[in-house]
């Protein structure tokens, strides 16, 4: 069948046009918003020619083409007549669907995962910066300074960043965001770092008995900051009339959450992320691999869920703390095993079309994004699936043992290839 004609189809399955409220794309999959999924036919739908798989997720029917044909076949349903929605309209829609437990974590994707490509980027800086030390090169000291500014400036101003796309996802003005965030990390305070390491420089006493420092690092005093102060923003454009508002609105706001900030939020969250911090490593850390045993076995069941975007706000905990990720590792292999399960379903089958579905998918997996090849193949035949659950606990545990974290997050398998992860407890350094 061309395009069309599965365009024509997938419609059909769907339930017909007065079933689909919207549809939009991403970089592989269709998402339709539907009415009733009751009217849905998934098995027509998934033995499509060209659907590599098809899935619900964040309120939304996922169908997924892959790269390139997706554009495509939006282009097809769009021209038989669906109505279209852009991203950010369909998941405001998807947000009012699921537990509250789900809401939040879709929250917590949205804010972290515009963070994500600057944290990639400061980690393959910190990755070549340890292959040369590793290699026994001598960086010249201007050189030296320059690797610094790369590898420390974004954990620097890390608050900056989150209160930003805080500010973003609640409906706030994001330039007021990111000059609240700038402000938690001020010059003029003394740096959390060289306080906590117990150096000259001590914390700032306001008014006597309000112990203050920078929030360098800090990830969930940042994100409820960003929180409470575009949820004030809104507040505030309610009853400032439209006249004073481009004056009144930001300076109270700035004024207002600056002072919660610094000596309400910022230093009652800095102790709660330092708990929750420790509990993190408390478990990644575990006797025999078992943490990474742990956390390989299950990760993929969380993808399955929907809610692993949660782990965006630990992992970027670890490397503000220790400029060391040791659960990228760890869910590298799971990911590793799921697309590996899925090559082996490909090699294996006799059936063409589960062959041409199988090798993109793996190789998606192989890219961090192992969708296609859990709801497209692996999940089908459950046994590829469970299989995987289990190499990746195995892989998961061996990379605890050898204390292997990345430098980065949102890197898998072929591109932490360009990555060097380091040892969390021993000087040597790895290529993986």
């Amino acid at each position: 069948m061309n395009n069309q004609d599965i365009a024509k189809k997938v419609i059909e399955a769907l339930g017909g046009r007065e079933n689909v409220n919207s549809v939009a794309h991403c970089a592989t999959r269709l998402r339709v918003m539907v009415k009733d999924e009751g009217k849905i036919n998934k098995e027509v739908i998934e033995n499509l020619d060209k659907v590599q798989g098809a899935f619900f997720n964040s309120g939304q029917y996922q169908i997924i083409f892959g790269t390139g044909t997706v554009n495509k076949m939006y282009d097809e349903v769009v021209a038989l007549g669906l109505p279209t929605s852009s991203k950010e309209d369909m998941k405001a829609e998807a947000a009012k669907q699921g537990n509250w437990f789900q809401r939040a974590i879709r929250t917590f994707g949205d804010v972290f995962v515009p963070i994500i490509p600057v944290i990639v980027a400061t980690g393959l800086f910190m990755g070549l910066r340890g292959l040369m030390n590793a290699l026994g090169m001598t960086l010249p000291d201007d050189v030296t300074i320059y690797s610094q500014i790369l590898t420390d400036t974004a954990f620097i101003i890390l608050p900056g960043l989150v209160v930003w796309s805080t500010f973003r996802v609640f409906g706030g003005n994001p330039a007021v965001g990111i000059v609240l965030g700038m402000m938690l990390v001020s010059g003029s305070l003394p740096n959390a770092w060289a306080v906590a390491s117990g150096g000259e420089v001590t914390a700032m006493n306001f008014f006597g008995f309000i112990p203050v420092v920078g929030l360098q690092g800090s990830v969930l005093p940042a994100f409820i900051i960003g929180v409470v102060g575009a949820k004030f923003e809104k507040a505030l454009r309610k009853v400032v009339p439209d006249v004073l508002d481009l004056l009144v609105t930001p300076f109270v706001t700035l004024l207002v959450m600056s002072i919660l900030g610094l000596f309400v939020i910022g230093p009652v969250f800095h102790v709660v992320e330092n708990y929750i911090l420790l509990g993190t490593k408390a478990i990644l850390g575990l006797p025999f691999g078992l943490g990474g045993f742990l956390i390989g076995g299950v990760h993929q069941l969380i993808v399955v869920s929907g809610v692993h975007h949660i782990f965006n706000l630990l992992e970027v905990q670890l490397l503000a703390a220790d400029h060391a990720n040791p659960f990228n590792a760890i869910i590298t292999a799971a990911m590793t095993a799921q697309g590996a399960a899925t090559v082996a379903v490909g090699v294996k089958t006799k059936n063409p079309k589960l062959k041409t579905l199988a090798f993109p998918a793996a190789l998606s997996a192989f890219l961090g994004i192992t969708e296609p090849a859990i709801f497209g193949v692996n999940l089908r035949f459950r046994k590829p699936f469970f299989l995987s659950l289990i190499a990746g606990a195995i892989g998961g545990g061996l990379a605890s043992i050898l204390g292997l974290a990345g430098t980065g997050n949102g890197i898998t398998i072929i591109l932490v290839q360009c990555c060097t992860l380091v040892t969390v407890n021993c000087s040597n350094t790895f290529l993986w």
